[in-house]
C-alpha cells in the first residue's frame, strides 16, 4: 500500500489537513506513511497559501496506534536522511515552521503519541485515551517521547513513561497536555475553526510566536539570542505596517508575510 492510500490529504482555504487514512489497523504508522506525512508537511511549509497544518486520523477509533509491528518487524527502515523524512522529524519535534493542530479524533499510543506532541495545540476526543506502552514491551519512546516533560509536570510525565499506563483525555486535558476536550463527532470542526483563527494572523507573527514560545521552554538562552533576531524581523516588515493601518482603517489586514 503507498502513502498515498495511508493517506488522505484535505485542503481548507488557509489549511492543511493530513489525515491518516488506516482506520481498520488504527491508523499504525508504516514507514510509507511517515514518508508521506514528512512529504506533506514540508509542501505545507513551502506553499504560501497554507498557514496551518491539521493532523487527524480517519475512523472513531483511534487517532494513531503508533509504529505498525507488522512493518517493524518486516525489516522497515525510515531514513531520516531524505527530505521527506527530515520533513517528519521536524514535525515530530515541533519545529515546523507553520503552526499545527492536531485533532485527535481517538486514542493515541507509543509513535502516534510523539506525533501529537508535534502539535503546537492538541483537540481532543472525550472518548479518547494517551500513553506511551513502550516499557511494557522492553522499549522506550525513542521518537520524541521522553521529551514529553516539556509539556507535562516531570511526575506525570514519569509516571505515564515508567508505568506504561494511559491517561484519559479529561486527564490530559488536566495536566496540560490537552487543549480542548470534546464529543467525538466535534473534534475536526473544532479543530479547523481554531486553524482558521490562527491563520488570519500574520504568518511571520505565527512563525516568530511558535519558535519563541517553544524555545523559552527548551531552551532560554537560544530563545534570548532568536529574540532579538525576530524582533527587528517581525517589528520592522511590512506586515507589522499592515496590521496598524487596518486597525486604524477598521478593515480586516491583507497579509504578505514579509
Amino acid at each position: 500500500m503507498s502513502a498515498t492510500e495511508e493517506l488522505a490529504i484535505h485542503r481548507h482555504g488557509p489549511v492543511s489537513v493530513i489525515e491518516l487514512d488506516r482506520p481498520d489497523a488504527r491508523n499504525a504508522l508504516t514507514t510509507s506513511m511517515l514518508f508521506g506525512i514528512g512529504a506533506a508537511a514540508a509542501a505545507a511549509e513551502t506553499d504560501p497559501e497554507i498557514q496551518v497544518v491539521v493532523l487527524t486520523g480517519a475512523g472513531d477509533q483511534a487517532f494513531c496506534a503508533g509504529m505498525d509491528l507488522r512493518s517493524f518487524t518486516d525489516g522497515a527502515r525510515f531514513d531520516t536522511g531524505s527530505e521527506a523524512g527530515a520533513a517528519y522529524e521536524r514535525l515530530v519535534r515541533g519545529e515546523l515552521s507553520v503552526p499545527v493542530v492536531a485533532a485527535a479524533n481517538g486514542t493515541a499510543v507509543g509513535g502516534g503519541l510523539e506525533l501529537l506532541l508535534g502539535a503546537d495545540i492538541i483537540i481532543a476526543s472525550a472518548t479518547a485515551k494517551f500513553g506511551f506502552p513502550e516499557a511494557k514491551r522492553g522499549l522506550f519512546p525513542a521518537s520524541g517521547g521522553t521529551f514529553i516533560g516539556t509539556r507535562l509536570p516531570l511526575g506525570i510525565a514519569l509516571e505515564m513513561t515508567l508505568t506504561g499506563n494511559p491517561i484519559t483525555a479529561q486527564r490530559g486535558y488536566e495536566v496540560g497536555l490537552i487543549n480542548s476536550v470534546v464529543p467525538p463527532q466535534d473534534v475536526l470542526p473544532t479543530a479547523l475553526a481554531l486553524a482558521r483563527q490562527i491563520a488570519d494572523n500574520a504568518p511571520l507573527a505565527l512563525t516568530a510566536c511558535k519558535e519563541l514560545v517553544r524555545l523559552a521552554v527548551t531552551d532560554a538562552a537560544e530563545a534570548i539570542e532568536r529574540l532579538d533576531y525576530w524582533q527587528k524581523a517581525v517589528f520592522h516588515s511590512e506586515d507589522a505596517r499592515e496590521g496598524a493601518r487596518a486597525f486604524i482603517e477598521k478593515r480586516k489586514p491583507v497579509w504578505q508575510g514579509r
